[in-house]
């Protein structure tokens, strides 16, 4: 069994940042790919971004790709989400989640476990 607690999110201007973090329970968090997703009122849950078990590799959604970066700290139980150049339509509540599965997964039924979810707005 894996916790995940998501924290800050909140409301920031276009052009700006934010860095998401996702702490994990339990003892096996290296034992997870992780991955971040969002979803938007009237929306989907969507792909963001997904990392290795050991942090090697990344995968992120193209509407993302070069603004966004997800890293990873398996000492802290700890994956992060540092998001740059901050666009009115990434505002969504974003969730991550822990997948057993190995490389790079990027659709929500592949993983196990789901956090809370942090909502961010970013205004124009």
């Amino acid at each position: 069994q894996v916790q995940l607690v998501e924290s800050g999110g909140g409301l920031v201007q276009a052009g700006g940042s934010l860095r998401l973090s996702c702490a994990a329970s339990g003892r096996t968090f290296s034992s997870y790919a992780m991955g971040w997703f969002r979803q938007a009122p009237g929306k989907e849950r969507e792909f963001v971004a997904t990392i290795t078990r050991s942090g090697g590799n990344t995968k992120y959604a193209d509407s993302v790709k070069g603004r966004f970066t997800i890293s990873r700290d398996n000492a802290k139980n700890t994956v992060y989400l540092q998001m740059n150049s901050l666009k009115p339509e990434d505002t969504a509540v974003y969730y991550c989640a822990a997948s057993s599965r190995l490389g790079l997964p990027s659709r929500t039924g592949q993983y196990d476990y789901w956090g809370q979810g942090t909502q961010v707005t970013v205004s124009s």
